[in-house]
């Protein structure tokens, strides 16, 4: 079947939920196929007056008009929703689930609504500005996860998160957390260094916003040389760095003071606290 034959409910559709639907409509999926829920009439007409789909007040109804479900509520108030569905009598078996709440194992879903089939996500910030990237972990152990997701839930699901960036699926769930430390934390990090060189750059004179402005076309310009290189990313700082020139001076420091080592350190650490958040 066709992904544009799919009817697709998002329930929680916040910001990150606005981005997807937003791509799958601009991929060519039909938006009278797509119904989103939020608590606020204002966020429903806001989506619905930027893509054209279908808004609803209520979760239930919502849900009973699709066949692929995608949860974008808040992790803590997530099983409670879930619940309160199910008692309303809400069937999930014949629906694909996915999920882009952030913490959550896929048996705490399953523990509720049933052995059904059901995707999680790790998608990042950038996916709002299509360029994100999305972690996508599928049960195929239907007695240790899920109903068994088939290769049509796979594609279904690669098609609706390529269109915000790339997609790279996860041979263990365990492997949401690692991503997690890695993409989906890392914009904070990015943003970090350009912003402590945005402030040496005040600091050498540059008024803010030309500060700003050289700190944001050097990473961009960084990225997109990256993107369309084969070479490796030590590669392309090789190519950067002349033997005694300033570039190698500055590498240096950051070399004597263990960059690599901080950086490693700072993962580690987003890993150990996503696996604690799963574990709540």
């Amino acid at each position: 079947m066709n992904n544009k034959q799919h009817t697709y409910a998002f329930i929680g559709a916040g910001n990150m939920s606005g981005a997807i639907l937003g791509g799958m409509v601009n991929s060519g999926i039909n938006p009278d196929n797509i119904i989103a829920t939020n608590r606020t009439k204002e966020k429903q007409q806001a989506l619905h007056q930027k893509f054209g789909i279908k808004t609803d007040l209520d979760n239930k109804s919502a849900i009973e008009q699709a066949d692929v479900i995608i949860l974008g509520v808040k992790p803590q108030m997530m099983l409670a929703m879930l619940t309160d569905l199910v008692e309303q009598g809400i069937d999930f078996s014949q629906k694909l689930i996915i999920t882009v709440a952030a913490g959550l194992t896929i048996n705490r879903y399953t523990g509720i609504i049933g052995n059904v089939r059901f995707i999680r996500c790790m998608p990042n910030t950038p996916s709002l500005v299509g360029l994100g990237v999305s972690g996508l972990f599928c049960g195929t152990d239907a007695s240790k996860y899920s109903a068994e997701v088939i290769e049509q839930d796979k594609e279904i699901t690669s098609v609706m998160f390529d269109a915000v960036g790339k997609t790279v699926w996860l041979k263990q769930e365990s492997q949401i957390d690692d991503i997690a430390a890695v993409s989906g934390s890392g914009p904070a990090y990015f943003f970090l260094f350009m912003q402590r060189m945005t402030e040496k750059a005040v600091e050498l004179g540059f008024d803010q916003e030309t500060a700003d402005k050289i700190v944001l076309q050097t990473a961009l310009g960084s990225a997109q040389m990256a993107a369309q290189s084969d070479d490796s990313f030590e590669q392309l700082r090789v190519n950067v760095t002349s033997p005694g020139g300033s570039t190698a001076e500055a590498v240096k420091v950051f070399n004597e003071k263990e960059l690599d080592s901080i950086v490693s350190s700072a993962l580690d650490a987003a890993v150990l606290r996503a696996k604690e958040m799963s574990k709540l």
